[in-house]
Formats: structure tokens, C-alpha cells, sequence
């Protein structure tokens, strides 16, 4: 099967960008002409194409000429001279009716932007014109239109001046909130959410804020708003919202699998919009081989103010780790203030009650003795997280910072107030065409002051290790060990990834990585027992995510450090 080529050549000077732009214009045929009077044809039609590219593009002098290339077999060819490009010269706007009073006039003519001098080009009118009717629905005139423009072209000294004729109407103020829709939301929940009242001066953008914020609220399938059609003329508009909800429950299934951690599967049930306020009710299930954990929590977003999330949630929890065991449960409430879907700063509170066994060295000998405690935690929480990146769960560009601290005491077999935090940073740098390389990094720190070990309960220090920490070591395979190797954890914590990711073939991608981390018992970390682990990894894109699949090894094994170590999970690693 032949190829497809163009349907004519273009022969003349022309600069690189204008003959890319060209090749799309003329088309491509999937035969060369049959006989002289169809190259003849072909030459004509890709004549006309080309012709009306150089005029939009400013090139109102341009020589096309249509013409063949005899011989065996005959080529359509279009000759271009492009002569002159013209350019702008004082772009005005004439007002069609009373023009609009300041500001709303200045906003306009300033959304013009046609410099003098600068290229003619047709594209550049089309949306100099959509500048300014859009800056007017910006400003309160939401009717206002473009009538036909006037564009005068002048073949003496080679310039474009555009006249754009803008009926500017009525000002429109925002009337009441209207409500309408397969839903069960409470008309009093969507009228609160508007960044208006009623008699304000209409913004298109306030209109799209009001959108936005029901779409990220995640329970509906539609979401539309509107300004109401004219009426009287001058009168207040009322905004028309329509919401469909989406299917009230999802179900989600998921499962893990590493050499260290072992496998489990993962299942989240939620209840959407029960409450009528955009409410989510979240079940969470884990079943893995050293984590159990059963969790509800309700989310009603545009808590109290705007873009404000209350989640409210308790549950118990088991974990059955090499450094300690649990068993308990807790409840908690926190406040997300967002500034975008991924950005915010959020504080909160939570209680949990835990009865865990550990182990401590008892005397001089550092011998290992377990014990079983009961305790009860108050703890406070207020952090933020900044997310600059193109995509939660497979990003290739941009950063993303967040960090917190928890004020926690300890009460019950053992009492103790300390403060804790923890920060992180990552970022993605891409390279080459559709960011088919990235290199990502990250790194995290942790410290607990005012506690010292074996004081903070072992659950609640810092461990390093593991799929989303050190690759190449199994869970909480780094940092200082009893006498008899149990992980001792430590108040202290910094970790380093570095990832190169390359996309490979189809939907497959290859990945080479580096991971570092440490943990103190002091409230800085120790680098002397520090693990380094390298490795190599696939992912496969499934479309929502990529399913990950990583194998490390530890470049410096202590006892009991497995060489080689397997994750598998969705989402990259960072």
C-alpha cells in the first residue's frame, strides 16, 4: 500500500513555520494523479488553499499560481511569492449604541492587544474580538456582541487596521439562584455557595467559580450554570442551575503486593449526596498481611464558608508489624480550607485508644523484653500540602510540598507530651516530546522534640523502608534494631528518591531508581545505619492510573535484609 503525500508541492522561499502551516491547508492524497488534467485539478484546488493561508496570515500580495511538472508521471505543484506581510495598524473599537461607562470601556479597549506593527494576521482579529466581548461579560454586560467587524487592508503602505463594532446592551446585575435537576440537594446549599448577592454586578467568572465548586464537590453527574435569557431590559437575572447526581454508591476494589509487606486487597464503599448538601459517606476496608483496618467518614464539603471540607470519621485499626503489635480505634474530625481541588491547608483533632505490645531493653545488656500497653492519644493536627503537579497519581511535571505537625499526648501505662512533625517535597521535570523522560525527586523529614525512646510508644515513631520509602528493604528494615533485630524506630527521619521514568512501548513505561533514608534516635537523624537501595521498574497505564511494578535491592544489607524486594501497587511511587 502506497503512503499518503501531499496533494500538490509548493515551490518558492518560504519560511519554515508558514511551510509547516501549509501542509495541513493543501491535504494529502492516497493515489498520485491518474493523468496530466487531474494534476492540473489537484494544482487549482491546493492553489486555492494556499492562497487564502497567506491571506489570513497577513500575505495579501502573495503569487499562487497553479502548474504541473510533465514527464512520466505528472506532479501538481503550486509556485508561491509571498511578497510583503502586512501588519495592524491602530485597532479601534466603535461602539454600536451607548458605549459602556468606566471601567467596563478601558477593560475592553485594553483586551484588544493588536500592537501596531505587528503581523496581520486573520486569527489574531478573530480573538482580539473575543477579548473584548468576554471582557464585558467580565464587567457586568453579559449580552453584550460583536456586529460585523471592518477591516481595511491597504496595499500602499501594507498594513491591516481592524474596526470592531460591539453592541455593549445593558448592564446586568445577579438575581436570585434558581435550582433545577434530577438531584438531592437543598436549594438553601447552592444559593450559599454563590460568590454574589443578589443586585451585584454580574461576572461571567463569578458564574464559572459557582461551577467549579459544584463539580468538585464529586456527587454529581451534570452540572451547569447559567444567566437566565433577557427580560426586562436593566432588570436583575436570575442565575439557572441545573445538577444531575451521579449513581448514589460507588464500590472500588483494590490490592497490593510486596515480598515484605505481603499482599492484601483494599475496598472502599461510598454514599453519595445523602444528606443533600453534597455529602460523601466513605467505608474503607483493609485486609493485608501485616495491616486490618475498617474506617467510616463523612465528607460535607463548603463547611460553614466555601471551599471549606468538614470530614468527620472513626474506625478501628490492627497492625501486626516486626516492631511492634495493635490493636484499637479512634475518632477524628478535621477542617480542609482549599484554595484549589489540591491545594489547602487543613487542622484538626483525633482521640484514639490502643492496647500494643512492644519491646524495650531493660538493662545494660540491652536485653529485649516485650510488654503490653494500654493508652489513650489526643492528638492535634494542622498542616498544608501545595500541589503544583500536572496529575495525582502519574505526574510529569511540576512540584508538590506538604507538611504538618501534631501536637500528641500520651496517656494511660505511659505519659508523655511531645510534638511531632513531618514535611516532604517532590518534583517532575519532563523532557523530550510528550514528556517521554521524566526525572522525579523527593525527599521527606520527620522529628519528634520533647520525647526520648523507649518513652514514645514504638507505633508512633518514625520507620523507614519499604515500597513508599526505601525500596530495596522490607518494612521498617532501616534505622536502629534491638539485640535481637527487632526495629527499634527513632525520632527522627530523612529520605531521598530519585527516579528516571522513560516511556517505552504502547502503554508501557520502564523505570530506573535510586532510594536513601535514614533514622535517628535523637530528634536529628544518624546516618550511620542508613539504607541505599537501587533498582528497576515497569508501568503499565491503565488510564485512571499506572499499575506500578518495582524490583530493588539493598546496596547496604544489615541482618535479616532480604537482597532482592517486589512491589506492586497503582499510582507511582511519588
Amino acid at each position: 500500500m502506497l503512503a499518503a503525500a501531499p496533494r500538490a508541492s509548493v515551490v518558492g522561499t518560504l519560511d519554515r513555520s508558514l511551510r509547516d502551516a501549509l501542509g495541513p491547508a493543501i491535504g494529502e492524497a492516497k493515489a498520485p494523479p491518474a493523468t496530466p488534467a487531474d494534476a492540473r485539478r489537484r494544482a487549482r484546488e491546493a492553489a486555492e488553499s494556499v492562497a487564502a493561508l497567506l491571506r489570513s496570515e497577513g500575505y495579501y500580495d502573495a503569487d499562487v499560481i497553479p502548474d504541473i511538472e510533465d514527464g512520466n508521471a505528472p506532479r501538481a505543484i503550486v509556485k508561491v511569492t509571498t511578497g510583503p506581510r502586512y501588519h495592524f495598524k491602530r485597532a479601534t473599537i466603535a461602539w454600536v449604541g451607548n458605549p459602556p461607562p468606566f471601567p467596563a470601556n478601558v477593560e475592553a479597549k485594553v483586551t484588544v492587544k493588536l500592537a501596531d506593527g505587528a503581523p496581520g494576521r486573520a486569527a489574531d482579529v478573530l480573538a482580539a474580538e473575543a477579548r473584548v466581548v468576554t471582557a464585558l461579560h467580565k464587567t457586568g454586560f453579559a449580552d453584550a456582541e460583536a456586529a460585523p467587524r471592518e477591516v481595511v487592508v491597504d496595499h500602499d503602505d501594507h498594513s491591516v487596521q481592524p474596526t470592531f463594532h460591539i453592541d455593549a446592551k445593558d448592564l446586568v446585575r445577579f438575581g436570585l439562584v434558581e435550582v433545577s435537576g434530577r438531584s438531592r440537594t437543598k436549594p438553601y446549599f447552592v444559593r450559599r455557595l454563590a460568590p454574589w448577592k443578589p443586585g451585584d454586578i454580574y461576572d461571567s467568572a463569578k458564574v464559572a467559580k459557582l461551577e467549579q465548586r459544584l463539580i468538585d464537590a464529586n456527587v454529581y453527574d451534570g452540572v451547569t450554570v447559567t444567566l437566565s435569557p433577557p427580560g426586562k431590559r436593566g432588570a436583575q437575572r436570575p442565575i439557572l442551575v441545573r445538577i444531575d447526581d451521579r449513581k448514589s454508591r460507588t464500590l472500588e476494589v483494590g490490592a497490593g503486593y510486596s515480598t515484605t509487606q505481603g499482599s492484601g486487597i483494599d475496598g472502599r464503599y461510598v454514599l453519595y449526596n445523602r444528606l443533600g448538601r453534597a455529602d460523601s459517606l466513605i467505608f474503607t476496608g483493609r485486609l493485608y498481611d501485616i495491616q486490618q483496618k475498617l474506617d467510616a467518614e463523612l465528607d460535607l464539603p463548603d463547611f460553614l464558608r466555601a471551599d471549606q471540607i468538614l470530614k468527620v470519621g472513626g474506625g478501628f485499626l490492627a497492625d501486626r508489624t516486626s516492631a511492634y503489635d495493635d490493636l484499637g480505634g479512634g475518632a477524628r474530625v478535621n477542617v480542609e480550607k482549599h484554595f484549589s481541588k489540591t491545594t489547602f491547608i487543613n487542622v484538626g483533632a483525633a482521640f484514639d485508644y490502643t492496647t500494643t505490645r512492644e519491646k524495650r531493653a531493660v538493662n545494660a545488656q540491652a536485653t529485649p523484653v516485650g510488654q503490653t500497653l494500654s493508652l489513650f492519644t489526643p492528638t492535634l493536627y494542622a498542616g498544608f500540602a501545595l500541589d503544583r503537579s500536572n496529575d495525582p497519581l502519574n505526574p510529569v511535571r511540576g512540584f508538590r510540598v506538604d507538611a504538618h505537625v501534631e501536637p500528641t499526648y500520651i496517656g494511660g501505662d505511659r505519659n508523655l507530651a511531645y510534638l511531632k512533625g513531618v514535611a516532604q517535597a517532590s518534583g517532575y521535570v519532563p523532557f523530550g516530546a510528550d514528556a517521554a523522560t521524566v526525572i522525579a525527586a523527593r525527599v521527606r523529614v520527620g522529628t519528634i522534640l520533647g520525647g526520648q525512646i523507649p518513652d514514645v510508644p514504638a507505633l508512633r515513631r518514625f520507620y523507614a523502608g519499604g515500597g513508599g520509602s526505601v525500596r530495596g528493604y522490607g518494612y521498617q528494615d532501616v534505622g536502629p534494631r534491638l539485640s535481637d533485630n527487632t526495629p527499634e524506630g527513632g525520632l527522627s527521619l530523612a529520605e531521598a528518591s530519585f527516579e528516571v521514568r522513560q516511556k517505552a512501548v504502547g502503554k508501557w513505561s520502564a523505570v530506573a531508581f535510586v532510594d536513601a533514608g535514614a533514622v535517628g534516635t535523637g530528634p536529628s537523624p544518624s546516618f550511620n545505619g542508613y539504607g541505599l537501595g537501587v533498582g528497576v521498574g515497569a508501568r503499565y497505564d491503565l488510564g485512571f492510573a499506572p499499575l506500578r511494578i518495582d524490583i530493588a535491592t539493598p546496596l547496604r544489607k544489615g541482618r535479616g535484609v532480604s537482597p532482592v524486594q517486589v512491589y506492586i501497587s497503582l499510582g507511582q511511587s511519588f
